[in-house]
């Protein structure tokens, strides 16, 4: 069964870090980008990030750049998205997704595999 699982969610305070997991099942993540997204109430689905296939490519909203960083390793089939100096407004519950492509962007309404998301909130 192919799956994308998400962890390391949690609340934590304003300015606190947090680590997500994206961990595949039934498929090898090598040959494909992977990306973020978060999905807070009232607000539409955002792109955080996205990292190729190779790792050498990566993406940020502006909205997280210079505060999170995406990374993977392909020998624990895993990709990563470091979380430092959070914001209440970055209370959401995150996933990670992939179009089976290799490079960057991962577009939402195109990807094919999801995960089923991990819940941050960000609050004092």
């Amino acid at each position: 069964q192919v799956q994308l699982v998400e962890s390391g969610g949690g609340l934590v305070q304003p300015g606190g870090s947090l680590r997500l997991s994206c961990a595949a099942s039934g498929f090898t993540l090598d040959n494909y980008a992977i990306g973020w997204f978060r999905l807070a109430p009232g607000k539409e689905r955002e792109g955080v990030s996205c990292i190729s296939s190779s790792g050498r490519s990566t993406y940020y909203a502006p909205s997280v750049q210079g505060r999170f960083t995406i990374s993977r390793d392909n020998g624990k089939n895993t990709v990563y998205l470091q979380m430092n100096s959070l914001k209440p407004e970055d209370t959401a519950r995150y996933y990670c997704a992939t179009e089976s492509l290799s490079s960057c962007p991962v577009l939402a309404p195109r990807a094919n595999y999801w995960g089923h998301g991990t819940q941050v909130t960000v609050s004092s």
